[in-house]
Parts: structure tokens; C-alpha cells; sequence
């Protein structure tokens, strides 16, 4: 079991990629996933000590804690703060020092105040370099040396060595500069982030005999009754009690128009109170609720990454190990095959490498680039369950819908009743009532529905009832066996009924055996299925189709209206699985499938995508939580804004791999042969590192255009 922890004092991501791999090699651990943009871990152990001495070892500044699900406390690392202000004095003092310096540098030069010069630009290197030179000490005293720290301190008292002591001071104080700016960059990100998710309500106002007390949602059971005043968020989901008004629950579904909250209505933990006030009766736990659910998904997403992380990860291993052992040939064999070049001329050119050789640009920007996207995509009400999940979804080429409840509306009405020789309307209507009865099947609530307007009252004392999946129902009374559904349970029964050539859904009725006749209920689609399908098209998904339990002539007017690729109709729930994998075989060339499902029965073809996405609203919880992505606001137009935010986010983690990798391979370069020196290595490892974080913070911004 995933066990989730923050991360405090953990500021460097090369670190945290060296620290995932470590404990990746802890025998009792069976899987570690280590994030610096969320500062936390995900691990799987049954030995946690082990665990906690090893990064003590290697990172012992860090502290653990450990976050339950469904707490209210955030499942983010504290973000540790930055002293601009502390900073810009720091460097200002040793800029001023290294100026001082730069100005006397000649002139006092082989003078007896020579001494004083050297000891204002030692000042301005230790001043600015005190950080560096700390945790340097810190890292050689854990056995480790390749260390960004480490490796800057070498090459710069390497480069006062060799008297490029105006060159070493200097970068030291870039250095600085760009750690500061790197920080600020990342820490904005991160909390950009953090607002856009950190939905959760902080108190609820509980009602108790002495009046209004506040407390913690934590504190609530079901069954008590709080006070959500205007302005406020509701704490826990509940019954309104008493009053009236209107809800965000734009943080819930991504959807923007308020919705109408009065007596009798459900409401939803950490939606926002736009009006009045309201009483609410509790019926779940704050863990129970909505929203921490949703917490908790987007929180753990960190767990599952993608495979371009993971490779990332793996690169910055071997990267900085290549990149010193390349200085050090550097430095020691051009010497010995060139004689036209001088020792120190090689070991500069090595320390430049040196200041080049830590993968930050990277193993920064890649997991935030990742985190922004799942970001954005909650803040549209989609809940994506992992970077790797950003990546399949950039891929697809194919995409499979349910028809009830995911293209339409699910809210059926009867639109015929025929009822067979010896039986009435209003028999065939109460018999199929009382089968259908004890199901949430939108169907058979349209069925009770009729009934209900019709006043026709059915047995209630049902001795006997099964449900059969992508059939029907069997249902028995003391005197009656019905069977309502549709054909297939028809012939699994050998009962011999009509054959309906209607449009709509129909619903057969057998009574002891006999064919009593049959019902059809009307859906429609949702207003946004066609967009929907319009906008899969236009960013690259080839092919688009339907699989129904269904009957062959309702699904037909639904492909057709929405011109879908293909469709299968009146399929059982493997059925719907076999037909998937035959279509899978024969997309895995051109890309991956993904299945949009909502009900029970779509639970096995929703495991079995490559991308299982769920809606959310109407969804069964099987489904949500067998999903992928989750589509909170149930608009099939979510699941192209889905594979818009993916292919959006690859392409910024793209960007920032590429860019980096050039700019250092072109100064690697440009170092070993001599035509970049200390500054240009500077720029290459720390500009580029800010550049790539400054992009990463784009993916942000998707769901304000995740529009295609």
C-alpha cells in the first residue's frame, strides 16, 4: 500500500532524483516515487526505518511526515521561504567588493597593498559563496562528490588555483544570482499550482445547544448540522436543511454558472456559498466528501510518472558522472599529446565543464511542467491521475464512448407503451415497475417515473431479484416472476417476444413465462457530445466510435447524428471488453485507445484502456475509481479537453528537454575547445534551468484555452 509523505528542506532536484534512487535499492521498499515539484513520497514498504536512515544518510537535512488520506491538511511539502530582501544585500555586498576589486586589480598588482587586494575579492567570493561552501560540506561529509555544490566549489578554487581569481569570484556571484532567481521561479510555480488546488475548506460552524461553535470539517459525522454563511465553503457534502441560495462549484466540475442550493438539495464539500446563509445536515465524513477525494487523486498523481520522467530521472544519474570524467580527461590528456598548450590553459577549460555538469534545467522543469498541466486540467474539473496518464492521452488515436449517460443524458422518458394480448397498459406498467423497482438503472428510474405519474402502485413485497448485467432484471412476488429487459435476456429466458423496430430503447416484460409486452424510453445527447467529437477530431484523434448494450436501432441514431466511425450495439459487458482488445490490436501501431464509460459495467473496459476516463457526476464509483481521468462536470467535451491539456504538456516537457540538452551539448562543447569560459558555463547551467522552469509555468495557463 502507497503510504504518501511531505518533504520539508528538500531544495534541490538533483537530489531528489539521487535520493529516489537510493532507496529504489532498500530491499523491503517495492516501489518509491520521489517529487520535487509537490516535495513529497510516495513509497511502498513494510520497513520504514530503513527508509528514514537512509535519507538520513544522504539528505540529512530533510524531514518526513507522513499524510493520511482524506486529511485536511495539504498533502504538499512546505514550501520553504526565500529572504529576497536578505539575498539582494548579500549579493549587492559582494558585487560592490568584486567592483572594488575589478577597479584596484592592476594597479596594485606587485605593491605591498596587494594583500588588501586580495583579501576585499576573498571576502566578495566567501560572502557570496558561504551557501555553496556550507552544503558542499555537508554533501562530501555523506561520501558523495558529484554534487552541483561540490563541483562549483572545484571549479572555482581550481580557478583560484590557476589565478583566475577575478573569473572564479564572478561566477560565484552570478552563481548566486541565478540560484535566487532559480528559487523565486520555482516556488512561484509551485504555488501557483497550489492555489489552483488547494480547494479544501479550512473550518466548518457547527451547530450545537449552546450555539454556532467553529471547528475543523474533520470534526463532523454525518448527522450534524452546520451553518454555511455567504462567502464561505461548504465543509463536508450534505442536505440542505433550511435556507436558500446559490453554489460555485466551479472547484468541483470546472463548471462556472452557479447552481441553486435550496431545502432538500445535496451540496458538495468545497464548493462556495454565493448568497445566503445555509443550514446543512451532514452525510459523510470530511474523507468521505467529494473533495477530498479529489485531493487526494490529484495529490497522488505525483506517484505515477511518466516515462519521460522516469528517463529524466535516469539521465541525470549518468550525466553529471560523464560530464566530470570528461573535465578530468580534459585536464590531464591533451597535456600529455599536445605540447603546444600549457597545464593550466586544459584544467580552466576542465573547471568550465565542472560548472556546466549538474542536469537541474531538467530535473526541475519536467516535473513541473507535468504538475501544471494535471493543474490545469482539475481547474476544468478533470482529474488526471498521473504524468503518465498526460502522456497516453497525447497519444491516443482512438477513442470508444458508452452511449447512456456518457453521450446522453441518461434521463430517459417513456415514449410507448404496447402492451400483448391479456394485458393492459397499466399492467404491463406495473409489473415492469415492480421488477425494475430496486434499480438505479436510468432506465428503470424512467419506468417508476411513468408509473408515478400514472398512480399506478406496484407489489412491494419482492421475494426474489437479481440483475443481470447488459440484460435486465429478474424480480419475484408471492404470486408473480417478472423478467424485464431487453432481447438478449428475452432469449436467455426462451421467452418469444416481439421484434421492434422502433426508434429508442426498449424494455421487454415477461409475467410467469408469457410475453406481456413492451415499453420504449427516449434519451437525448448532451449538448455538448457533438463539440465534443468536432474538437477530438481536430487534434488527431483518427478514430471515434460506440459500444452500447443498447439496442442496434437507438445506437444507430446516435452514430449517425453524431457521424462516429463505427458503433457495436446490444453487447454484454464482455462483450464490450472482447470487441475493445480487437480494436486495441489493431491501433497499437498507430496509437493508443482510450474507453469513456460511466457505469458499473463499464468498470472492466475502463481497466482495460490504454486511457480509462470516467465521468465523474453520474459515474458509479467503480468506475471513478477504476478511471484514469475523471470528468467531475460529466461533458463528453472534457475528454477533448483532456487530449488537448496532454499533447500541450508533452509539448512544453519537450521543449524544455530539447532546449536544454542543446544549450549544454553546444557549451560542452564550446568549453572543451576553448571558445566558452566560466560565465558562458554559468549562463548554460543556470539560465537555462530558469528559462525551462518560466515555460514549465505555461502548462498552468491550459485551462483557460483548452478550447483546440
Amino acid at each position: 500500500m502507497l503510504t504518501k509523505y511531505t518533504l520539508s528542506e528538500l531544495d534541490c532536484a538533483d537530489c531528489a532524483a539521487r535520493m529516489e534512487n537510493h532507496v529504489k535499492k532498500i530491499p523491503s521498499v517495492r516501489h518509491v516515487s520521489v517529487d520535487f515539484a509537490s516535495l513529497s513520497m510516495h513509497i511502498d514498504t513494510d520497513d520504514m526505518t530503513s527508509v528514514t536512515n537512509e535519507i538520513r544518510k544522504i539528505e540529512p537535512e530533510i524531514i518526513l511526515c507522513e499524510v493520511k488520506n482524506g486529511s485536511i491538511k495539504s498533502g504538499f511539502g512546505r514550501i520553504k521561504d526565500i529572504d529576497v530582501k536578505h539575498e539582494i544585500v548579500v549579493i549587492a555586498s559582494a558585487s560592490l567588493l568584486f567592483v572594488i576589486h575589478l577597479l584596484f586589480e592592476n594597479r596594485l598588482n606587485r605593491t605591498p597593498y596587494m594583500t588588501g587586494e586580495i583579501l576585499v575579492v576573498l571576502s566578495a567570493y566567501l560572502l557570496a559563496g558561504k551557501n555553496v561552501l556550507i552544503n558542499a560540506a555537508r554533501t562530501i561529509k555523506t561520501g558523495r562528490i558529484f554534487d552541483e555544490n561540490v563541483l562549483m566549489v572545484i571549479a572555482t578554487v581550481g580557478a583560484f588555483a590557476i589565478h583566475a581569481v577575478s573569473e572564479a569570484t564572478g561566477v560565484m556571484i552570478f552563481f548566486r544570482i541565478g540560484e535566487l532567481f532559480q528559487g523565486i521561479s520555482v516556488n512561484r510555480s509551485r504555488r501557483s499550482i497550489r492555489a489552483l488546488l488547494e480547494i479544501r475548506p479550512k473550518h466548518a460552524n457547527l451547530l450545537t445547544k449552546n450555539g454556532i461553535v467553529r471547528t475543523s470539517p474533520e470534526n463532523i459525522v454525518p448527522g450534524n448540522m452546520f451553518v454555511v454563511k455567504a462567502g464561505e465553503k461548504i465543509p463536508v457534502d450534505g442536505i440542505v436543511a433550511d435556507g436558500s441560495s446559490f453554489v460555485n462549484v466551479s472547484a468541483i466540475t470546472g463548471e462556472s454558472t452557479p447552481v441553486a442550493a435550496n431545502k432538500g438539495d445535496s451540496v458538495l464539500a468545497g464548493s462556495i456559498n454565493s448568497a445566503g446563509m445555509l443550514t446543512v445536515t451532514a452525510t459523510r465524513h470530511y474523507y468521505e466528501s467529494s473533495i477530498a477525494q479529489i485531493m487526494d487523486l490529484v495529490e497522488n498523481a505525483a506517484a505515477k510518472k511518466a516515462s519521460t520522467e522516469q528517463f529524466i530521472s535516469r539521465f541525470a544519474l549518468y550525466y553529471t558522472p560523464a560530464v566530470v570524467v570528461l573535465a578530468l580527461c580534459t585536464a590531464f590528456i591533451p597535456p600529455f599529446v599536445l605540447h603546444d598548450r600549457t597545464f593550466s590553459v586544459w584544467l580552466y577549460r576542465a573547471l568550465v565543464l565542472l560548472v556546466i555538469s549538474c542536469p537541474c534545467a531538467l530535473v526541475i522543469s519536467v516535473p513541473l511542467g507535468y504538475f501544471g498541466g494535471i493543474g490545469a486540467a482539475s481547474r476544468r474539473g478533470i482529474l488526471i491521475k498521473g504524468s503518465n496518464v498526460l502522456d497516453a492521452l497525447a497519444s491516443l488515436k482512438t477513442v470508444v464512448f458508452d452511449k447512456t449517460g456518457t453521450l446522453t443524458k441518461g434521463k430517459f422518458g417513456i415514449n410507448e407503451i404496447k402492451a400483448a394480448d391479456g394485458f393492459t397498459d397499466n399492467e404491463l406498467l406495473a409489473y415492469a415497475t415492480l421488477a425494475e423497482s430496486r434499480s438505479n438503472h436510468p432506465i428503470a428510474l424512467s419506468i417508476v417515473n411513468e408509473a408515478a405519474k400514472r398512480y399506478i402502485s406496484a407489489p412491494s413485497d419482492i421475494t426474489r431479484y437479481e440483475e443481470i448485467p447488459g440484460a435486465g432484471v429478474k424480480a419475484s412476488c408471492p404470486s408473480h416472476e417478472i423478467i424485464a429487459g431487453n432481447d438478449a435476456i428475452m432469449h436467455m429466458e426462451h421467452v418469444k417476444h416481439d421484434t421492434c423496430l422502433t426508434g429508442g430503447t426498449v424494455v421487454h416484460v415477461a409475467v410467469d413465462g408469457k410475453y406481456a409486452g413492451y415499453m420504449t424510453a427516449g434519451d437525448v445527447l448532451k449538448n455538448d457530445s457533438w463539440e465534443a467529437i468536432e474538437k477530438l477530431r481536430k487534434n488527431g484523434i483518427e478514430k471515434i466510435g460506440m459500444l452500447t448494450g443498447d439496442n442496434s436501432n437507438a445506437a444507430e441514431e446516435v452514430a449517425a447524428e453524431l457521424n462516429l466511425d463505427f458503433y457495436h450495439a446490444g453487447l454484454f459487458p464482455e462483450d464490450k471488453i472482447r470487441i475493445f482488445e480487437s480494436l486495441e490490436v489493431g491501433s497499437k501501431k498507430h496509437g493508443r485507445t482510450a474507453f469513456v464509460g460511466d457505469g458499473i459495467n463499464d468498470s472492466p473496459v475502463i481497466a482495460r484502456a490504454d486511457v480509462g476516463i470516467a465521468m465523474g457526476k453520474l459515474g458509479s464509483d467503480a468506475a471513478i475509481e477504476t478511471a484514469d481521468v475523471v470528468i467531475m462536470n460529466d461533458r463528453p467535451e472534457g475528454v477533448a479537453e483532456a487530449v488537448i491539456i496532454g499533447k500541450k504538456t508533452r509539448a512544453i516537457v519537450w521543449q524544455n528537454i530539447v532546449f536544454a540538452l542543446l544549450v549544454k551539448t553546444i557549451f560542452i562543447s564550446l568549453g572543451t575547445a576553448g571558445l566558452a569560459g566560466m560565465w558562458e558555463a554559468v549562463f548554460a547551467d543556470v539560465g537555462t534551468a530558469i528559462l525551462a522552469i518560466l515555460n514549465s509555468t505555461r502548462a498552468l495557463h491550459f485551462g483557460n484555452c483548452a478550447t483546440g
